[in-house]
């Protein structure tokens, strides 16, 4: 066992001196962040299209929206590599990131469909009948009135890409890992304290996003009481 003998800042020092990681750290947010921002923009455009929608192809289509949320992480993770396979596409950075594209677009959706939900009735019919071409209310009426939904998309979409392990593990090819991973191989040769400052840096960074996502839900929340 270990013995606490104080509190040193070395080991992220030698965290931020070790190439391999700095590496994994680059693809992570890079990736984090791209997945985020097209996952929100396909999520936000699947979710006005599916409030418009009525009937069994919505209740279809929301389903299978479901499956990566009710499903386990590896068996998303095999089926997106499976596909992959399929179409002989070469791992690496391309496949995580579709593959972070398609686990994180069905959280943004779940996200934004209930501000759709709290629109009032008609308000883009109302728009378009005082002049407004459809895209202009969409873009003017619409996303303004669901930005808190698809702001906290985004936050939620991008706390799953920063942390995810098992999806990646399967999608990634030569040369391409994120941190989730790199924590992984490092663990398996052994425990050693740079293991233990990343994970807390980590940990540190996905309870500052989680709780900036609750505070932005609050925020509105308490704002549309207080109306």
């Amino acid at each position: 066992m270990g013995h606490l003998t104080g509190f040193t800042l070395k080991w992220y020092k030698e965290l931020l001196s070790n190439e391999t990681i700095l590496g994994a750290l680059y693809y992570t947010i890079t990736i984090a962040i791209l997945a985020s921002i097209i996952s929100t923009i396909f999520g936000t455009i699947t979710s006005i299209g599916l409030f418009k929608m009525r009937g069994k192809k919505k209740t279809a289509i929301l389903n299978i929206n479901y499956l990566p949320v009710l499903n386990t992480e590896i068996v998303t993770g095999v089926a997106i590599m499976s596909l992959f396979t399929f179409f002989r596409m070469n791992f690496g950075f391309n496949t995580m990131l579709i593959s972070h594209i398609m686990f994180c677009t069905p959280y943004v959706i779940l996200s934004v469909l209930p501000k759709l939900r709290q629109l009032p009735d008609n308000i883009e019919e109302a728009a378009l009948d005082l002049g407004a071409t459809p895209w202009f209310a969409i873009r003017k009426v619409v996303i303004p009135q669901i930005r808190p939904g698809i702001i906290s998309g985004f936050l939620m979409a991008f706390t799953m890409s920063i942390d995810d392990f098992v999806i990646s593990f399967f999608n990634t090819g030569n040369g391409v890992s994120n941190l989730s991973i790199e924590i992984y191989g490092m663990a398996r040769r052994g425990i050693k304290p740079e293991i233990n400052a990343l994970s807390t840096l980590m940990f540190v960074t996905v309870i500052v996003l989680l709780l900036l996502a609750n505070r932005k839900d609050s925020v509105i929340k308490h704002a549309a009481n207080g109306m």
